[in-house]
């Protein structure tokens, strides 16, 4: 058995673990790129289904369907691992609990 040595860092959360260490150096761009692509990818799939429901034919339907099914399922995962990032940053954000007096100049 070996003793917790003192300098030890505590145990990661979960979602912490979820995240590269690069990108929880850098959470806010990753997260608000993340959110940007999968509202782009959003966007695209959404318009994809809307030229599919006024297609003609039912070859060309399911062609559209089909494809916006290729942008709806990155985006849905694109936005959820931007919601993830932001419950990390907010997880990870310093208590404001304690006052600081104001100093005078």
């Amino acid at each position: 058995m070996h003793a917790p040595a003192e300098d030890a860092r505590p145990p990661r959360s979960v979602l912490r673990r979820l995240i590269r260490p690069w990108e929880y150096r850098h959470l806010h761009a990753v997260m608000s790129v993340r959110f940007a692509s999968g509202g782009f990818q959003l966007g695209v799939g959404l318009c994809l289904l809307g030229l599919g429901s006024k297609a003609e034919t039912i070859a060309e339907r399911r062609k559209l369907y089909r494809l916006s099914a290729w942008f709806l399922v990155p985006a849905v995962l694109n936005l959820l691992g931007g919601v993830i990032d932001l419950t990390v940053a907010d997880a990870a954000r310093p208590s404001t609990c304690a006052t600081v007096p104001a100093t005078r100049v």
